[in-house]
């Protein structure tokens, strides 16, 4: 089996959904709102990843499915009024990315089943009660970043011992960058780091942050989990490499299309995984019964490639870490 698909617990069985009808009737579409913070562009990827864990379950858009999605464009002030929106339709699930959608979509309704994919922490969010029986509406897959932010600092700080200088790049409208950010600090003092806090909404901003990065001198960028910083991956790597900064990110893709480094859980694997819950849920379970649940596996990609280019020697402590090389 391929290790990628390992990647999440539960990975559900291949299933044909039944969905009841009365006799002579015609066959019912389940419908499935889709409530992303991105584009519609930056969330081709993830939205394709849960699609195709829907085929594989046997869900089919227009045969027995049909997908509502609303796109919120990176700003988070409009979740509520497309949540809003979506619970107004009356669809019988909402799947949602990144804890503000999923606070969003738990705002507009308690009734509708809602499958949220986040690596916020969903306890301390007030998304669910507790992991094992989340206790409400809602339900789905966390990667929890909190630690693994930390991890990435530290990381860092193996691959980079002689930096002291830290840029941290966050997104002050995600409610989880106040509890991340508490965390690096507290990190960073043991690390004998000095972290700079650059924060950003916009694309506008995330520029003018890494302009200041080569004002401040730093020796390295972190970047926190943010769906905003998702949808501009391309650019923040490209950003990165113009001011041959070494960077840690929190997405694969950044990784592998010429950014340093990333260590996580994939989130495409995470939207694939989502659909699992649809699949449960269409069929008659209960969000409040369905456990939250965390990968089990997590990835370290060195690129040696951008390493070689920005004059580094990744120490083979940090290679024999690597799940994943870029040569």
């Amino acid at each position: 089996m391929n290790t990628r698909r390992k990647l999440l617990l539960g990975a559900g069985a291949m299933a044909t959904p039944l969905v009841c009808f009365a006799q002579g009737q015609a066959r019912k579409l389940a419908r499935v709102g889709v409530l992303s913070p991105l584009t519609a562009r930056a969330a081709e990827g993830v939205l394709g990843a849960l699609r195709a864990g829907l085929v594989e379950l046997g869900w089919v858009e227009g045969r027995n499915l049909h997908l509502e999605v609303r796109y919120a464009e990176e700003k988070y002030d409009r979740l509520s009024t497309l949540a809003s929106d979506l619970a107004r339709s009356n669809v019988d699930v909402i799947v949602t990315g990144a804890t503000p959608g999923a606070l969003a979509a738990l705002k507009a309704t308690r009734t509708i089943p809602i499958v949220a994919v986040s690596t916020g922490d969903f306890v301390a969010s007030g998304l669910v009660v507790s992991l094992a029986r989340p206790g409400a509406n809602l339900t789905g897959v966390t990667a929890l970043g909190r630690e693994l932010s930390v991890k990435r600092l530290s990381l860092l700080k193996e691959t980079l011992p002689a930096v002291t200088q830290v840029a941290v790049l966050a997104n002050p409208d995600n409610p989880e960058t106040s509890a991340m950010v508490s965390d690096l600090r507290a990190a960073a003092r043991s690390l004998k780091i000095s972290l700079q806090l650059l924060e950003a909404r916009t694309l506008a901003e995330i520029e003018k942050a890494f302009g200041a990065m080569t004002d401040l001198q730093v020796g390295a960028v972190l970047l926190l989990t943010d769906l905003t910083f998702y949808g501009h991956r391309a650019l923040i790597v490209d950003f990165a490499l113009k001011r041959s900064l070494a960077a840690m990110f929190p997405f694969e893709e950044m990784a592998t299309n010429g950014g340093l480094m990333y260590y996580g859980a994939s989130l495409i694997e995470m939207y694939r995984h989502a659909a699992t819950y649809v699949d449960k849920i269409l069929k008659g379970a209960r969000p409040a019964e369905l456990p939250v649940e965390q990968p089990t596996r997590f990835e370290l990609v060195v690129n040696v490639r951008t390493a070689k280019r920005l004059g580094l020697t990744i120490p083979p402590e940090i290679m024999v870490q690597a799940t994943r090389v870029i040569q």
